[in-house]
């Protein structure tokens, strides 16, 4: 299957590595899109599918078994990534390590962190 990238901001923004991610995370047979978003995108889309009148850092929707969307929206990875101590590149790859653990069916807790500690150090150079 494949991984596209599209984005509907204007920012420049260096995606390298994000199919290598997808792929070790969900395997090969599934399909994902990812899509980089800014912060009125990304607090419609919220209210609209969770009901949160507030700007998300990530958004993930199962399409299917194989396929789903990620949304990482790309102002708030610049303002927030000071606050886990990773660059911007490193922590908007954590927010898509995140979001292909949902898919996997991960739910947020202690089992979801240790996976994402083991996937940020494997596929990040700094932390």
């Amino acid at each position: 299957m494949e991984t596209t990238v599209s984005k509907t901001i204007r920012t420049t923004w260096n995606t390298s590595g994000y199919s290598e991610i997808v792929r070790g995370v969900l395997g090969l047979d599934y399909s994902l899109s990812v899509v980089l978003i800014g912060d009125k995108r990304s607090k419609i889309l919220n209210k609209q599918f969770r009901n949160k009148d507030k700007v998300a850092n990530v958004l993930t929707f199962p399409l299917s078994k194989t396929a789903g969307e990620i949304y990482i929206n790309i102002p708030k990875v610049k303002r927030d990534a000071h606050l886990f101590g990773l660059s911007t590149k490193n922590y908007a790859k954590f927010l898509l390590i995140h979001g292909c653990l949902h898919l996997k069916g991960y739910t947020h807790g202690s089992t979801m962190e240790k996976a994402e500690d083991t996937l940020l150090s494997k596929y990040t150079t700094l932390r």
